[in-house]
Order: C-alpha cells, then structure tokens, then sequence
C-alpha cells in the first residue's frame, strides 16, 4: 500500500505519471473501443476530400469553358440581403457562443471569416471595372479581411488553449502541440513529428 510519505519521495512527474494510470484504471479514454469506427471514418473521410476535389476540378474546367463573360441576374438584391442576413446571423451565433462561454464559437469564428472572405471576394470581383471598384477594394483591404484573420486567428488560438487544458487536466505538462501535429482525438503525437 502506497501512503503519503510514498507519494512525497515521488517527483511531480511521477506523481503525475501515476495520476494519469490510475485515473485510466476508473475512468477509461472514452474513445476507447471506438478505434475500428473511427478509423473507418478516418478513411471516408479522406475518400471524401478526395472525390469532391476531383469532381469540384472538373466542375471549374466547365465554367471556365461554358459561362459567359457576362450575366444579368434576376435576384440580384435577393442573393445580396439574404447573404448579408446569413453574415448577421453568423456574427449573432459568434457573438452568443462568446457570450455564453461555449465551444461552438470556434465554429462560429470559422464560419463568420469565411463568410467575411466570400463577401470581400465577391465584391471586388463583381465591382472590377466599375465606379465601385476602388470601394469593394477598400472594404475588402481595411474591414472585411482583417476581421477574417482576426476571426481565424482567434479560433485558432482557442483550439490550442482548449487543447492545453484538456492535457492539464491529463496531467500532461508544457505547450499544446501546433494544430498541424495536434492527434485528431487527443493521445500520443506520432514519432518523428
């Protein structure tokens, strides 16, 4: 039986070590079991990826060789108004999950910088050659893509904080791992990485 002089010889990572088996002995990884289902997902996945990029470079070959130079719309503001009101509705839900405390904002901050990225882009795309054209630049150079890198910066730097935690309360020490390197589901960093 191990008593508290025992534990006091031990050094913090060794206690730490020991923390860490015995809390898996009570309570188990619980993506333990779950291997074979996510590793099938993990390929379906990638299958995925790949079959959508192949199919999304076929699609743009078309375009390129099919549509016309120009185009009339005939839902022009509809296409704007309700783009902008998801873009509203996309800072709300960003605006909320901070709010509120919860992870979904990391979610919330990748959506609203695409969104603010999609806008930027096709503004300036659509306003070439226009009077517009240097307005849809500036908006595009001084609100909207800054506010994108902000957004990407921050969900970023709230994986890798919430990604810290969890290895705190793992009793692992020292910094989370880049997100390119970071395991997909928590545990060991590969060899050589």
């Amino acid at each position: 039986m191990i008593n508290e002089a025992d534990l006091r010889e031990l050094s913090p990572n060794e206690r730490r070590h020991l923390a860490r088996e015995l809390a898996v002995l009570d309570y188990p990884h619980p993506m333990l079991g779950l291997s074979p289902r996510l590793a099938r997902g993990r390929r379906l996945g990638i299958l995925f990826s790949i079959v959508s990029c192949t199919v999304l470079i076929g699609w743009i070959i078309v375009l390129v060789l099919t549509l016309h130079r120009e185009f009339t719309a005939t839902h022009w503001r509809l296409a704007w108004v309700g783009f902008d009101i998801v873009l509203l509705a996309a800072f709300a839900a960003t605006g909320w999950a901070f709010w509120r405390g919860r992870q979904i904002v990391i979610a919330c901050l990748l959506v609203t910088g695409t969104l603010l990225c999609c806008d930027a882009w096709f503004d300036v795309i659509l306003d070439l050659g226009t009077g517009d054209e240097w307005l849809s630049l500036g908006s595009a150079l001084i609100i909207e893509l800054p506010l994108a890198f902000l957004m990407f910066n921050t969900a970023r730097r709230l994986i890798r904080l919430s990604a810290l935690v969890a290895m705190c309360q793992d009793g692992l020490t020292g910094m989370a791992p880049s997100l390119l390197r970071m395991p997909l589901f928590g545990g060991r960093l590969p060899a050589g990485e």
